[in-house]
């Protein structure tokens, strides 16, 4: 196919904030986990499919197939939408008590 590009599951995009690897990162409305370290204005490697264990709002409760949402602001996952404004990434692949810290999430690449 002559437009095929990539599969997708890797994208590289410019760090508009800094970066540690294992960090959710969102740019625009694309949403993956830093492949590695990088700093304002740098090449950062988005993992955008997969399951990755993911810190949370410590107060939110998650059922397995559960939608979540990231809040950019905070840095974590969480079971609120927030009228629109966090952005759905995933779903929860295990159940995550009130209170706890992480959550298993597959990302909806």
């Amino acid at each position: 196919m002559k437009n095929y590009v990539q599969k997708g599951e890797n994208i590289t995009v410019t760090a508009t904030a800094a970066a540690s690897s294992g960090e959710g990162v969102l740019v625009g409305s694309l949403f993956g986990i830093a492949a590695g370290d990088a700093a304002i204005g740098e090449d950062l490697d988005l993992v955008t499919v997969g399951v990755f264990t993911m810190p949370k709002v410590s107060t939110d409760a998650f059922t397995v197939g559960a939608v979540v949402y990231w809040d950019d602001s905070a840095g974590l996952v969480t079971t609120d939408d927030d009228t629109g404004s966090n952005p759905e990434i995933g779903l929860a692949v295990t159940a995550a008590a009130n209170p706890s810290g992480t959550v298993n999430v597959r990302l909806n690449g």
